[in-house]
């Protein structure tokens, strides 16, 4: 008879909150500080498209390894890796001198970003459930707003728009670091509010855990997967959440350019609207 599961450490929520506003940084910054990265490394104002695209394509790789990836690496390391890699990336970010340099810091940004929200999520449905998992969510927004005010203070202070990036890279090796130091407490099923099962010996399934299950087991999954992939509701709701995360990323991206240059705002005041705007994702989903 197994034990009810008992609330999960307050240190690895606060952990997997702040990887959620660590998601939300960097989105949050390009659309605020493009203006300044076009000028200074001299390329037309839709080379931003090319960064996106690498991003995405660093994102959706990372995404669908992130099973595998999380079955053998286990929670802990996954995640200190991948927050790892998004800060060397983003330090690629503050240093480039050309735009290819930055594409390809945008790819390995998109596969640091991809694994950690694919991973933790996983983790997360199994050990938090749905509460929290949608605060971790909300708190995606909560990072998404503070990104623009970053740029915006680095810029109004007159330093370059490098020193964001900087400044996010550094919250993000920081953030690497405690979750390196924590490997053994995304481990433990009791710290995490899993139940334990009776028997040792048999082979748990959760995120960060053996991951070896019976082939009838594995053939179900499948199964289950193909008979999901024939609803036409599966990929109307997939298609209605790209139209919408387009819409969403389009306007945060462009905002700030808009304001600035074609309605004459100040880029203090331009900033403020940006991060209100990516603000409204918190608060909606709050």
């Amino acid at each position: 008879m197994s034990t009810a599961p008992t609330p999960p450490r307050a240190s690895l929520l606060l952990l997997a909150y702040l990887a959620f506003v660590s998601l939300g940084l960097p989105d949050g910054l390009i659309g605020v500080g493009w203006p300044s990265i076009r000028a200074d490394l001299g390329v037309p104002t839709e080379a931003v498209g090319v960064v996106l695209t690498a991003g995405t394509i660093g994102y959706l790789t990372s995404s669908v390894l992130a099973g595998f990836t999380l079955a053998r690496l286990g929670v802990g390391w996954l995640l200190a890796g991948s927050t790892l890699l998004a800060s060397l990336a983003l330090t690629g970010y503050a240093l480039t001198p050309a735009l290819a340099l930055m594409t390809g810091c945008a790819l390995l940004l998109g596969l640091g970003s991809g694994a950690i929200d694919s991973g933790l999520n996983a983790y997360a449905a199994g050990a938090f459930g749905p509460r929290h998992m949608n605060w971790m969510h909300a708190f995606f927004g909560l990072g998404v707003a503070i990104g623009p005010l970053i740029m915006t203070g680095a810029l109004s202070a007159g330093l370059a728009w490098r020193w964001g990036y900087g400044i996010v890279a550094t919250a993000q090796l920081a953030l690497a670091t405690a979750f390196a130091l924590t490997v053994r407490a995304w481990r433990d099923r009791r710290a995490a509010g899993l139940a334990v099962p009776p028997d040792p010996v048999a082979p748990a399934m959760v995120p960060g855990g053996p991951a070896e299950t019976s082939t009838p087991d594995r053939n179900a999954r499948t199964a289950r997967i193909a008979e999901t992939l024939r609803l036409p509701a599966v990929w109307l709701g997939a298609a209605a959440f790209a139209v919408y995360v387009a819409i969403e990323v389009a306007t945060g991206l462009w905002a700030f350019l808009l304001l600035t240059e074609g309605r004459g705002l100040a880029r203090a005041t331009a900033g403020l609207c940006v991060s209100g705007y990516w603000g409204s994702l918190f608060v909606g989903r709050v």
